[in-house]
């Protein structure tokens, strides 16, 4: 169960992820699995989880539904007020869907800054969207601002429970599907993934923490031995522009002690470009961080490691993806 840990730190456990998969069956996509080719190895392969093929296109409406789930269960949600979020874009778009599976009303905040293409797809859930400011962390003190003239139910995009926990179900689902998986790689922006992934893996794999280097939440807390703030920019930084990482995901981190590996833009440019190419998946960037680190050689596995690597969301412009030197599909 969650817990607080020394300082009081929020972190979760399998127990918690498990309790969020048997509250979400059946409302939220069983991902597939697809085994594609090892960056730089002639003989290994690894395994692609296409979270970019849920609900919304993102990871993410797993956490946003177990959230609210949970809060309704708790006697917390009020269905006539609803819920509110603040968002770069995709925690708006998966608390936006979650609402309307509820049937409750939804109200999103996001930067000035978030792309059209995810504004655009909250108003076509029936969420009310307010842009303010130029980053998350403005958009965020605008919601709870809301949560207090309203007394609407607050959906963090990362750092509570039961969001966290919601996410960690995806990293059930792969252990069942990869026999023996050794390493599951994915990108942090305030760490909600990586939390829910590192909680339910915990004993059983090692989990790679991929970061920009321009968005390095993980990494300095790791480094500080507390979340700190960090200055935001960059490619990815509409899906990982987090300032600071959150609680909960620090709490796991101090348990599993992860693997934490910075890509710069350019790598995660080079890796996007090469999903399109390869296996015509049209990641955002902030999907294509965890492949970068393999691409890019920030991180080499060990010979003979069975690993996955989350490719998260898929929220992008698509025009851009030929605009980049992707090159014809490989066969």
């Amino acid at each position: 169960m969650s817990t607080a840990a020394a300082g009081g730190t929020t972190t979760i456990t399998r127990d918690d992820v498990l309790a969020a998969r048997a509250r979400t069956a059946g409302r939220v996509r069983r991902t597939p699995v697809l085994l594609g080719e090892q960056p730089g190895s002639a003989d290994a392969g690894v395994w692609l989880k296409c979270e970019h093929l849920q609900h919304t296109g993102t990871f993410k409406a797993r956490g946003a539904l177990n959230r609210q789930l949970a809060a309704e269960e708790r006697g917390e949600l009020d269905p006539a007020v609803g819920v509110v979020a603040a968002s770069g874009g995709n925690a708006g778009l998966a608390n936006a869907w979650a609402a309307a599976s509820l049937g409750v009303p939804a109200t999103v905040f996001v930067p000035a800054t978030a792309p059209r293409v995810k504004v655009d797809g909250l108003r076509r859930l029936g969420a009310r969207v307010h842009q303010v400011g130029a980053e998350y962390a403005e958009a965020y003190d605008a919601a709870l601002e809301h949560v207090v003239s309203t007394g609407a139910l607050f959906c963090h995009a990362y750092d509570q429970p039961d969001v966290a926990a919601g996410a960690g179900v995806l990293a059930e689902e792969l252990a069942e599907d990869v026999a023996d998986l050794d390493v599951v790689v994915v990108a942090v922006g305030g760490g909600g993934l990586f939390a829910g992934v590192a909680a339910a893996l915990a004993g059983r794999a090692q989990v790679v923490a991929v970061e920009p280097v321009t968005a390095p939440t993980l990494h300095e807390a790791l480094r500080a031995g507390r979340p700190v703030d960090v200055a935001v920019s960059g490619v990815a930084a509409d899906a990982l522009g987090a300032r600071r990482l959150g609680q909960v995901a620090f709490g796991v981190a101090r348990r599993v002690d992860p693997v934490s590996v910075l890509v710069d833009d350019a790598a995660i440019t080079a890796a996007r470009a090469a999903l399109w190419r390869d296996y015509r998946i049209a990641a955002e960037h902030g999907a294509a961080t965890a492949w970068a680190a393999l691409t890019s050689g920030a991180w080499t596995p060990a010979p003979g490691a069975r690993v996955a690597v989350v490719v998260c969301g898929a929220n992008t412009d698509v025009s851009t993806l030929h605009g980049q030197d992707a090159g014809p599909a490989v066969t």
